[in-house]
């Protein structure tokens, strides 16, 4: 079961065909809830994320 195999999911992702095992549907359903979660989780971040300070950089020396 592996990339040559027509039934299995990695055979159907190899060849990039879909059917049973890799369902359009299926893939577009999750790829919505992953898109719609993520706008929720960025605009409550974006309320709760406080002001970060500048990190202050280390300078060479200046050889004399």
């Amino acid at each position: 079961m592996g990339k040559g195999d027509k039934k299995s999911k990695r055979g159907k992702i190899w060849k990039g065909t879909y059917g049973v095992s890799r369902s359009r549907k299926a893939i577009k359903a999750r790829l919505k809830r992953t898109q719609t979660a993520g706008k929720a989780v960025a605009t409550e971040a974006e309320a709760v994320s406080p002001v970060r300070k500048a990190r202050k950089t280390m300078r060479k020396k200046a050889a004399e």
